[in-house]
């Protein structure tokens, strides 16, 4: 996966959800609404989802591969990171 571009769209002031992101796939495929979530344990990347009849969440779309999710988790959490250490008055997350 060649991920071109990464836009963190907006910064939350909320304990668990931190951020909304898009990214582009070599500069053909765009994905909004990836969120940076700061779970109980660690902060991660929760892809795009939508409620089902049913009341259940499922993703939209989302990484195949275990090292698919892996190198995408670890790109948007580093634009994430480095967004909040260059904005001022934001504090960057562990």
């Amino acid at each position: 996966m060649n991920i071109t571009d990464i836009r963190v769209r907006k910064i939350y002031d909320d304990p668990r959800l931190k951020a909304l992101v898009s990214i582009t796939i070599g500069g053909d495929f765009a994905v909004h609404d990836i969120k940076v979530i700061n779970g109980p344990e660690r902060i991660f990347v929760a892809m795009p989802s939508r409620k089902d009849e049913n009341g259940s969440f499922r993703d939209i779309v989302h990484p195949i591969s275990k090292e698919s999710r892996q190198l995408l988790e670890n790109a948007v959490l580093e634009a994430y990171r480095q967004h909040t250490a260059d904005a001022p008055g934001t504090v960057s997350d562990p």
